[in-house]
């Protein structure tokens, strides 16, 4: 059973402790950059880190991924009003490209890991499958995204027993520290003592 764990000023889904996770990607190919009503998260410091960091990573880019930044720029508003990656013809991200696998990767990251930009990548992107979102009391919530396009990520973390905040803990430090990882880990280990 869920329940939902108050960490400082978070709201925290217990999946993200008791459930299992590890990328699948020869399974799924990326398909999380593919599939979806409409592109990734940003936050407004990260639209400006796009229109800054641009020049840096479009040559790694695809033609139809500049084609698309170009008309509409490097960030949009979707339909609910919230700013996203623009996506190539209503489908894949425009930050998309794909290796000789047809395993989808982030043209970002690979400037990134290159050391030609400064921007990793967009944190809702490299939390996945956390989804986290402000609630009108300014609380922060972070929640389990369970999609069928990870079925195979699901299974393989619970074959190897890594739970998704282990999985994800470099992202979670990114984005809200060391003191609060720690404090998931404890937040996990007393739920474990109660299973």
């Amino acid at each position: 059973m869920t329940t939902i764990i108050e960490i400082d000023n978070f709201l925290v889904s217990s999946a993200i402790l008791t459930e299992r996770f590890i990328c699948d990607l020869s399974k799924c190919h990326g398909a999380c950059c593919i599939i979806g009503d409409s592109g990734a998260p940003l936050s407004k410091d990260e639209c400006d880190l796009l229109n800054s960091e641009y020049p840096k990573f479009k040559s790694y880019l695809r033609d139809e991924g500049i084609r698309s930044v170009m008309v509409s720029g490097p960030f949009v508003l979707d339909r609910d009003g919230d700013l996203v990656t623009p996506l190539i013809d209503g489908e894949e991200c425009a930050y998309t490209v794909f290796d000789n696998n047809d395993n989808c990767l982030c043209g970002i990251e690979l400037a990134w890991r290159e050391g030609m930009s400064n921007f990793r990548k967009p944190v809702s992107c490299w939390l996945y499958p956390i989804r986290v979102s402000t609630l009108s009391n300014g609380m922060t919530a972070l929640n389990l995204h369970e999609w069928h396009i990870c079925t195979d990520a699901f299974a393989k973390g619970r074959k190897e027993g890594v739970a998704v905040y282990r999985f994800l803990r470099e992202p979670i430090i990114f984005a809200f520290g060391e003191e609060f990882y720690e404090k998931l880990e404890s937040a996990a280990k007393e739920l474990e003592g109660t299973i």
